[in-house]
């Protein structure tokens, strides 16, 4: 009799094996408590997205617009040097350094196509001879002479200001630099915003 009794007591209930049920089924995160946990079904349903937009039309309108969007604040960083829309060839400290340094002094190489074009109206207009021909080469070369110093000159002394800054030089920024020396100052973009004389940022 009360090994029976003992059996009886020891098998689990009903109630038991529901509640371990319940217990070791996953709950979801987003249901509330007391909520009946959703089905496996449901959950699939509600993570499921069309992969191609039911309106197409407005799909494409609203990417055109988006792009527009960026389109413009691209535009406006050019001119007011915002770092965060810039594109990704003018990003950083270290280029944006290397535009204020070549901004705020003069360099012989943003005049040289003005130069070359002069040149060549010259050799237009004046009656060609073998002497001519050497002045106006000898000019030319002179001229690409000079400006090949001067950016040289220009990168030494952009590179140590890099070092005396930033410790060290990210590749390509010197190149970067010389390369904005050789436009017009007021073709440059993104546009200088230091005056010629100032001091670098």
């Amino acid at each position: 009799m009360f090994g029976r009794k003992k059996e009886t007591a020891a098998s689990p209930t009903a109630a038991d094996e529901l509640a371990a049920q319940a217990a070791s089924r996953p709950v979801d995160p987003r249901a509330r408590k007391g909520a009946p946990t959703p089905s496996r079904r449901a959950q699939e349903a509600a993570r499921r997205r069309p992969l191609v937009p039911d309106d197409r039309k407005a799909a494409k309108s609203a990417d055109r617009d988006a792009h527009r969007e960026e389109q413009a604040r691209m535009r406006r960083a050019l001119d007011t040097g915002e770092e965060r829309y810039l594109p990704v060839r003018d990003k950083g400290p270290q280029k944006r350094f290397a535009r204020d340094f070549v901004d705020s002094r003069f360099s012989l190489g943003e005049y040289v196509m003005f130069a070359a074009l002069a040149i060549v109206i010259l050799s237009l207009l004046v009656t060609v001879t073998s002497e001519t021909q050497i002045i106006i080469f000898g000019i030319f070369w002179v001229l690409v002479i000079a400006v090949g110093l001067d950016s040289f000159l220009l990168g030494r002394k952009l590179k140590r200001g890099l070092r005396e800054k930033f410790g060290s030089v990210d590749s390509g920024v010197i190149w970067y630099g010389t390369m904005r020396s050789l436009q017009f100052r007021r073709l440059r973009l993104p546009k200088p915003l230091v005056k010629r004389g100032g001091a670098p940022k």
